[in-house]
């Protein structure tokens, strides 16, 4: 084999993808407080972003806030009258207050008789937007009310996903925005996963140092290699792009000589053997993992800006489930992770002891991840590097980077 056929063959992803380039990536990006300014304006107020799950606002009247610091703002999710969701910013149209107060990131409630009140001066609103009543209306001037209701935000849903455009005309629909990407993950029975364990914190790096670090299976040999063993045999493998989206599989062929710990063996025979919870293969959408391989792990795709989603359900995953990791700017140099696991709710003690167990393999796992992210961000603050080297399966980036830099214009 010629030198040249070794290259070929060493960047055979890549290569398949020639429109966003083959160099390595600048620095800059991450480092730099006066891109950040142009990411709030020219990326997050622009696309669709994910905030939330249908199962969190299940009832008429039920709502969470969202807080998103990036675009200086929370949204509130509200379930309709009719059913559906509602999104609008929160704040009263009276003097700016917000209608309802936070209590962290997130926070969740009801609203009593399908209505949402301003503590500051009384003002009550429909869920769905407009203004129901204002104390002592007589007391203003020509008071338009139809122009006195909750300000909107777009939204739309995907498979059981709330997302939401802060543009006020937004250039696509979310259909249109997720493209190929939403085709192939359509048809999972996400909404059957309604137990979840969520974890959060706040990392001192840039929003892309940390999605980047979950975005490519370089790493699972090194940073995971006492937590999940079994992924020493990992191919990361099946590449494809779709515009901004892009996703990946991942393989684990069985191999001799690997340990796992009692408990893990204990519990995972636990969920493998239910009905219930064992990995249906069947269930997965039809272009995810076509051959049915029984080493398939899970596909991951990387949404757009700030969000990812695992699907698993192979034969050497520990049930079916499956879990999303979503990385909100805060500051330059400042993000906020989010990771939540997803299972079927068990149905007897030994499954929610199992999935427990899971959940904190998982957790150990994330938290091997993200030890190395303000390492990464501090270094890099440096200046000593000015570009990135990126392998063949760092893909991923790679593709993130080019309609990065497509949206910021840079």
């Amino acid at each position: 084999m010629t030198v040249d056929n070794i290259k070929k063959n060493a960047m055979k992803y890549t290569s398949a993808y020639p429109e966003i380039g083959t160099g390595k990536l600048g620095v800059e990006p991450i480092i730099s407080p006066a891109l950040f300014e142009l990411e709030r304006e020219r990326l997050f107020k622009k696309v669709w972003l994910k905030v939330g799950r249908l199962e969190e606002v299940p009832n008429v009247g039920d709502y969470k806030v969202k807080k998103i610091d990036v675009a200086h703002t929370s949204i509130i999710l509200i379930r309709g009258k009719d059913g559906g969701i509602n999104a609008f910013h929160n704040i009263c149209p009276h003097r700016g207050n917000k209608i309802i107060s936070e209590t962290g990131n997130e926070t969740f409630g009801h609203a009593r008789a399908n209505v949402l009140s301003c503590r500051f001066h009384g003002w009550v609103f429909d869920t769905d937007g407009p203004v129901r009543s204002i104390p002592r209306e007589e007391a203003f001037s020509s008071l338009d009310k139809k122009c006195l209701g909750l300000r909107s935000v777009h939204c739309d849903v995907w498979e059981g996903f709330i997302f939401i455009n802060l543009d006020e005309n937004p250039t696509q629909s979310l259909s249109e925005y997720l493209g190929g990407l939403g085709d192939h993950f359509s048809g999972y029975p996400y909404g059957d996963s309604t137990c979840s364990y969520r974890y959060s914190t706040v990392l001192n790096c840039n929003w892309k140092v940390a999605l980047y670090a979950f975005t490519e299976g370089y790493h699972v040999s090194t940073i995971h290699a006492a937590t999940f063993p079994s992924l020493a045999t990992l191919q990361h493998t099946d590449f494809k792009l779709f515009g901004p989206h892009s996703t990946s599989t991942l393989y684990v062929p069985p191999a001799e000589g690997i340990v796992t710990t009692p408990a893990t063996a204990a519990f995972g025979s636990v969920l493998q053997q239910s009905e219930r919870h064992r990995p249906h293969l069947d269930q997965l959408p039809k272009g995810i993992n076509p051959d049915r391989r029984e080493d398939f792990q899970f596909e991951f795709p990387s949404v757009f800006p700030n969000f990812l989603l695992h699907l698993g359900a192979g034969a050497g995953y520990p049930g079916m489930t499956y879990f999303t990791h979503q990385f909100w700017p805060i500051a330059w140099n400042k993000t906020l992770w989010e990771g939540t696991n997803y299972f079927r709710p068990p149905t007897k003690p030994s499954e929610r002891a199992a999935m427990a167990h899971v959940n904190a393999l998982h957790r150990n796992a994330w938290l091997e991840d993200t030890g190395t992210m303000e390492d990464t961000h501090e270094a890099l603050t440096s200046g000593v590097l000015k570009e990135l080297v990126l392998m063949d399966e760092e893909l991923m980036i790679r593709n993130t980077d080019y309609h990065w830099r497509r949206y910021i214009g840079v």
